[in-house]
């Protein structure tokens, strides 16, 4: 008898569905030359070098997968890769290959992260989705940029930091699929400052939605002119309402639908926001009608205004899935390391952050293959699990579609916990080193300790 009986019908399972299903040939259709011959016409005219566009982001996205990114790892690893192929030898001087990132171009990239993720969510199958449509989610978070003046000029530092004790800061919002779990765009701004804020950076990307979504956000997208855009492109919202809003909802006020579950009617605010046109605003509907409800220990507001169709229990349920683009930024910023970016130059690390989210749609691409293949929900496959099992992967050879099958088998083995309604408190149990924290300038403290030693450490 086996001695593993169930991940031997696992793998069974796997390959007659790959057969049926031609798993190899749709790999290869998103991530093979057509998507990047789409893209080939941003290249820049460039001789022959050691290091091309497409050799060049290889290892920059290699370096995102790695747990050492540093730019002397990746071109160690590419000498040792031409010594072993008997390949001129090359010298592991880190400077062809930096300047070879910098010629990359911006929008290659980003077209191929964006390109990416819409292949993976228009493939999603019917039971993705909720009540056949396609479920968005958006969110902000932040990103560490390393502590450079031209990156300081470009995203300060919060203004509650002392000078010389912060690190440049840049917001990024996105938007996800749900039923797969790929980014389908993304906008950077600074953390402060006009045009910086979650609903300027949404609004920039609304592209990325098509008539028909669903949208899930927290509170900061509950406002009347982003509800007002939404319905004009046929896009319905699930939002949490915000603070103001919620402690004066009255639902005794509007129609009544049900019990805290009514219908209003918003007016366009007396005030143009900054960031509008005057145009724009006289353009803008002056009512817009919503529905509020109190479940879950929320209050909800939505564009889905009919009750029996979308009972509360309905969007508690689907209200309850936005966490899911929380675990998705995890999964992005320490899982692959995108919390604190590494380059130099406000230019560099925008491009840094579009291969972390194309090397994530990578990833979310073998995912949600091998749960289509196990007939599960991507949501269920572990991502870290993932991400390990295809850095061994790269290092050996990849040309067999037996080979993919079996990669697609060791995916699918490991499930995550379903746990709805954790709750975790936001503390560590490990004590960090014990040193003071940097409360000068570094050359200030430099000079201190020339002056008068180390100060001891704390107890």
């Amino acid at each position: 008898m086996h001695p593993n009986p169930s991940a031997c019908s696992l793998q069974r399972r796997v390959c007659n569905h790959a057969r049926r299903s031609d798993a190899y040939t749709w790999f290869n259709e998103l991530t093979g030359a057509e998507l990047f011959e789409q893209t080939e016409s941003l290249l820049p005219q460039h001789r022959e070098r050691l290091f091309p566009p497409t050799e060049t982001l290889s290892m920059f996205l290699a370096q995102a997968l790695s747990a050492d990114r540093s730019c002397q790892n990746a071109v160690n690893e590419a000498a040792v890769r031409r010594m072993v192929g008997a390949l001129p030898r090359c010298s592991t001087h880190t400077g062809a290959y930096c300047r070879a990132r910098q010629r990359l171009p911006m929008e290659m990239v980003r077209a191929l992260a964006r390109e990416s993720g819409r292949r993976v969510a228009a493939r999603t199958p019917e039971p993705w989705r909720w009540r056949g449509r396609p479920v968005r989610l958006v969110d902000g978070t932040t990103v560490l940029l390393p502590d450079t003046p031209a990156n300081q000029s470009a995203y300060p530092q919060p203004c509650s930091q002392k000078a010389g004790l912060g690190f440049p800061l840049c917001r990024l919002v996105g938007v996800v699929c749900l039923g797969s779990g790929a980014v389908l765009d993304s906008a950077t701004g600074r953390y402060q400052g006009k045009g910086g804020d979650e609903q300027s950076l949404l609004r920039s990307i609304l592209d990325c939605l098509e008539r028909g979504d669903v949208l899930l956000g927290d509170a900061y997208y509950a406002t009347y002119f982003l509800l007002c855009a939404l319905r004009e492109r046929g896009i319905d919202a699930v939002f949490e309402q915000y603070g103001a809003r919620r402690r004066s909802t009255d639902f005794r006020c509007g129609q009544r639908l049900g019990s805290r579950d009514h219908l209003i009617v918003l007016e366009k605010p007396a005030i143009k926001p900054d960031w509008m046109s005057p145009a724009d605003y006289e353009q803008a509907p002056d009512t817009v009608t919503v529905r509020e409800l109190r479940t879950g220990g929320k209050t909800l507001v939505t564009t889905l205004l009919c009750p029996r169709q979308t009972g509360k229990s309905a969007l508690k349920r689907l209200y309850r899935d936005r966490w899911h683009i929380e675990l998705d930024l995890r999964n992005i910023k320490t899982t692959l390391g995108m919390e604190r970016l590494s380059c130099l130059s406000p230019e560099m690390a925008i491009k840094e952050i579009w291969v972390y989210l194309l090397a994530y749609n990578l990833i979310r691409l073998l995912m949600a293959q091998a749960a289509r293949l196990v007939e599960r929900l991507p949501r269920q496959l572990s991502f870290k699990h993932t991400v390990q099992l295809c850095i061994a992967w790269d290092h050996h050879d990849r040309s067999h579609e037996d080979q993919f099958q079996g990669l697609l088998v060791l995916i699918a083995q490991q499930r995550v916990g379903d746990r709805p309604g954790r709750v975790e408190p936001r503390a560590i149990k490990r004590r960090p080193k014990c040193y003071p924290l940097l409360t000068t300038p570094r050359e200030l403290a430099r000079a201190q300790v020339r002056k008068h030693g180390h100060a001891k450490k704390l107890k």
